[in-house]
């Protein structure tokens, strides 16, 4: 089944967004100050791209520079991102098809506001 939703979500968002992610990281990369964001967009761009089947861990032990990271993230772009995906989550949500695509939406948020010391990984 969650084979089936990545496709439609490729389809429907997943490439539009994982393209926005990367080439929103790349332009990141271009400064070393800010290697560490376009990283963390570039993790963004791989769950974007395939999100069912899929969850964000965190590493609690990440450090003050992840969480520096996490706050300045949160204030110059996570915010933007957040509500993005939770105004784009409730337009799928109206049509039945949309729902699970609106679901995955918003499980992106956290991400979107927290990047930093977070890992994807394979559900179980």
């Amino acid at each position: 089944m969650s084979t089936i939703l990545n496709v439609i979500w490729f389809v429907l968002a997943g490439l539009w967004l994982a393209i926005g992610y990367f080439f929103t990281g790349l332009l990141f990369c271009i400064f070393i100050v800010t290697i560490p964001f376009g990283i963390a967009n570039m993790r963004l761009a791989g769950y974007v791209l395939w999100p069912f089947g899929r969850t964000v861990v965190y590493d609690r032990d990440a450090g003050c520079f992840s969480l520096l990271g996490n706050v300045l993230w949160l204030i110059l772009f996570g915010w933007e991102l957040a509500l993005a995906h939770l105004v784009t989550g409730f337009l799928q949500a109206i049509t039945i098809i949309g729902i699970p695509l609106a679901v995955a939406n918003w499980k992106m948020i956290p991400m979107a506001l927290w990047p930093m010391g977070a890992r994807v990984i394979e559900k179980r």
